[in-house]
């Protein structure tokens, strides 16, 4: 696949970039270099290859998932301007 000057003009308006016209050659050339890029590894054969999720051999450390805090839930309902069934209420508009 390659662009041409009006194909980058259209995408970096999508893009909402602004490119100079002096500057299309360079961004055509660019964005084609890409693209060769793009195609040249899309022919690698990974069918053999396993998905990682890291690309090195180790495990995320996670921490202990405990409560470390305490439930404070009925003291902020109780100072609420507004609750509800459970909720904070929101005044629509302002007074």
């Amino acid at each position: 696949m390659s662009l041409d000057h009006k194909k980058v003009k259209e995408i970096a308006y999508l893009a909402r970039l602004n490119i100079e016209d002096t500057d299309i050659e360079q961004a055509t050339a660019e964005l084609n270099n890409i693209l060769s890029l793009m195609d040249k590894l899309g022919e690698i054969d990974t069918g053999d290859s396993e998905p990682m999720a890291h690309p090195l051999k180790m495990s995320q450390r996670l921490r202990e998932d405990k409560v470390s805090e305490d439930d404070l839930f009925e003291e902020f309902q109780a100072i609420a301007p507004k609750t509800g069934k459970g909720h904070f209420l929101v005044p629509t508009v302002i007074e």
